[in-house]
């Protein structure tokens, strides 16, 4: 999936402008820029709201350039819908998190049409045309969750565990990236009779509400039986502790998660969550927006990395930054580098737990 990968943080390379233009942009040439920006919903994950958008504001406004920043809250329509308001009201450049890779095509593919430069944000639109693609190294996030729901295993002492899946959504190709991260460290497990894999259920739309039904469904269809949970986010993984917590086993069934939101760094200093994988969502922000822009002014830049398309083939100029697996150790390390705050995680019921844990 990956073509020249780079390991440190590829934000240091835009920032530093290091990125040698190489060419313009003739439809968005001599245009006022203006970046338009869609993110999918809010119910999935709290990031989305409570940090992409912020960091994408602040490096817009930064670089003084006009930009509409707006949610389609999961409604596929009114996602295109969005779009076209922003193509006719003179955005030079176009930047997506897709609901499904075929609303996101159409969209980015209308835009090309009007000659708007588009960049897929966070996730890679399958068959799209977008110009750029920023993310993090999707696969190596699942890769740190089956890492830590190994060693949470191991340090809890649990032999032949009964794991289960609470995969992403199916429509999400971030979904299919994370689950083969995790799958290559867990299936020589399973592979081996060592672990053993009793469900693996997608949560559709990455809705919470249904990762707890199915989860409910695992838990009984196994007798109970669940030593371990692979959640792929911290609002599924929450959902699964939920669960947990009613049956009285929270705390006694390790449960991943990622995005490293309160809420997950709550559970984990709770002894409720195994661990979470951090992604500097202010430097995939920084890294987009100084891209967007560069579109939006007719410009073009190499960013040294590509990732090739499954669906055509073809390979899309990106930049890849590097996810960090948290657990109660290092919880305070999230908070240090501003992604929440003391006063989100640290409330009234868990101060004693932050200070035990380091976070002053």
């Amino acid at each position: 999936m990956r073509k020249g990968f780079l390991a440190a943080a590829t934000v240091g390379l835009l920032a530093t402008g290091s990125m040698a233009a190489c060419g313009d942009n003739e439809e968005s040439a001599g245009k006022t820029p203006k970046v338009g920006v869609i993110l999918p919903d809010s119910k999935s994950s709290a990031r989305w709201e409570g940090a992409d958008r912020k960091f994408l504001e602040e490096a817009f406004k930064e670089a003084g350039v006009e930009a509409d920043i707006q949610n389609a809250q999961g409604d596929k329509t009114q996602f295109q819908t969005i779009a076209d308001q922003m193509i006719t009201q003179g955005v030079t450049a176009l930047m997506i998190v897709n609901l499904d890779s075929g609303t996101g095509k159409a969209v980015l593919d209308k835009a090309k049409s009007q000659g708007v430069a588009t960049i897929d944000y966070d996730r890679l639109t399958l068959g799209g045309s977008a110009e750029y693609y920023v993310s993090f190294d999707n696969e190596a996030v699942g890769k740190l969750q089956g890492e830590g729901l190994i060693k949470c295993l191991t340090d809890g002492g649990v032999q032949n565990p009964s794991i289960v899946y609470l995969n992403g959504a199916p429509t999400d190709n971030n979904a299919t990236l994370f689950k083969n991260g995790y799958d290559s460290v867990l299936k020589p497990k399973f592979d081996a009779g060592e672990y053993q894999q009793v469900a693996d259920d997608s949560v559709p739309d990455w809705d919470n509400a249904q990762a707890a039904t199915i989860f409910e469904q695992q838990l009984t269809e196994s007798g109970g039986k669940i030593d371990g949970v692979l959640a792929a986010n911290d609002g599924i993984g929450n959902a699964a502790i939920s669960v947990l917590k009613k049956n009285k086993l929270n705390g006694k069934v390790p449960v991943t998660g990622q995005d490293a939101t309160p809420q997950g760094l709550q559970n984990i200093l709770a002894g409720d969550q195994c661990m979470t994988v951090y992604k500097a969502i202010k430097q995939e922000a920084q890294a987009a927006a100084e891209l967007a822009i560069s579109l939006a002014k007719g410009e073009r830049k190499e960013t040294g990395q590509t990732v090739t398309d499954p669906e055509s083939g073809r390979d899309v100029p990106a930049v890849l930054l590097t996810p960090q697996a948290i657990y109660k150790e290092n919880v305070k390390d999230v908070i240090a580098d501003g992604f929440v705050t003391k006063d989100e995680v640290c409330t009234d019921a868990y101060a004693e737990l932050c200070a035990s844990a380091g976070i002053s």
